[in-house]
């Protein structure tokens, strides 16, 4: 369905819909950032894709409120530009497709997973390849012709590993069987104790068990691993090595899928994890890259994702340089 109308605001309504945040924001024909909000995760495999969908009203209406329009009738905008997580099968792109349409924001939609976004945040057009690793991971790859390379990302169940989710159950895992004597020494479970204030990290896994820790804050224990690494626990530097491992080899594949190992092609490195530029995991995966594809030209995006959703956005309505550029340093500025 479309909507028949003229738009309040011509241009775009960005949407970036993570695990951990939701970013969206209303960007002019000129890439002008006119109006912005966010809120949290953005769940539809839990919650269902109207459910989820439903979720974004507060976001749109504050985004709108921010641009002067509160409480605008008729249409929104001219397109809306959605990138979002859970969102990592053509029949779910289309499902969320469906459920947007439900809501007058835009005169059309478009819906593609968040990995396509940090793709377009991070290249100047459609040619390379993108992986994210913030709350989970995954990668996605495009050429000029429409072709692409993409992973199911369903968790373990499609082979997947890793991600600040994949990395703090890991830690957790290797710090309660230091404990209780079926694994080796580690100084993660010291770290995880004392920052929760718990005597053990077996009791930090009991409290998330019985609900008394949220399980959301396990999150927190990806510094952790970090800041135990750099003290030279073999443990943690494992764990970051097996992750290095993972960005690579995912990048690796993809890039073979779509014909440009042989040829230098930008490989955008993004999601909280990567975004935070831990040397210990960055200079791994720029070595491991260097050996297994010496062309691909490793970068990180550290923006805010919705720049690449605005950018989408902006290709789709054949908006100029000037445009991109605008929206480019909005957000780039800000990062």
């Amino acid at each position: 369905m479309t909507h028949q109308s003229e738009p309040t605001l011509p241009g775009v309504l960005a949407i970036d819909a993570g695990n951990s945040k939701t970013d969206v924001a209303l960007i002019g024909l000129d890439g002008t950032v006119l109006g912005s909000a966010r809120g949290g995760g953005f769940t539809p495999h839990s919650v269902g894709e109207a459910a989820a969908v439903a979720g974004l009203v507060p976001l749109v209406e504050q985004a709108a409120a921010a641009a002067g329009h509160a409480g605008w009738s008729g249409v929104l905008t001219t397109h809306v530009s959605a990138c979002l997580a859970n969102a990592d099968l053509p029949v779910q792109e289309d499902g969320l497709r469906r459920a947007l349409e439900a809501y007058p924001w835009g005169l059309d939609n478009t819906v593609v997973n968040d990995t396509f976004g940090l793709l377009r945040a991070g290249t100047d057009g459609p040619r390379g390849v993108a992986v994210v690793c913030g709350a989970g991971i995954n990668c996605a790859g495009l050429l000029p012709d429409g072709r692409t390379a993409r992973f199911p990302a369903l968790g373990e169940l499609t082979g997947d590993w890793g991600g600040g989710g994949g990395l703090a159950i890991s830690a957790m895992w290797n710090a309660v069987r230091a404990e209780d004597g079926r694994g080796g020494p580690t100084t993660l479970a010291a770290a995880i104790a004392e920052h929760f204030g718990l005597p053990t990290a077996g009791a930090v896994a009991e409290a998330v068990h019985l609900g008394h820790l949220p399980g959301t804050r396990l999150h927190e224990i990806v510094r952790l691993l970090f800041a135990v690494a750099r003290q030279g626990d073999a443990v943690a530097l494992k764990l970051i090595d097996r992750q290095a491992d993972e960005i690579v080899r995912l990048a690796v594949v993809a890039l073979t899928r779509l014909d440009l190992l042989d040829s230098p092609a930008p490989v955008v490195l993004g999601g909280g994890v990567l975004a935070s530029r831990q040397p210990l995991l960055l200079d791994n995966v720029t070595a491991r890259l260097a050996e297994a594809a010496p062309l691909a030209e490793p970068r990180v995006v550290v923006a805010p994702p919705v720049l690449g959703a605005a950018l989408l956005g902006l290709d789709h309505l054949h908006a100029g340089a000037g445009a991109q550029a605008r929206v480019r340093a909005a957000y780039e500025v800000s990062a």
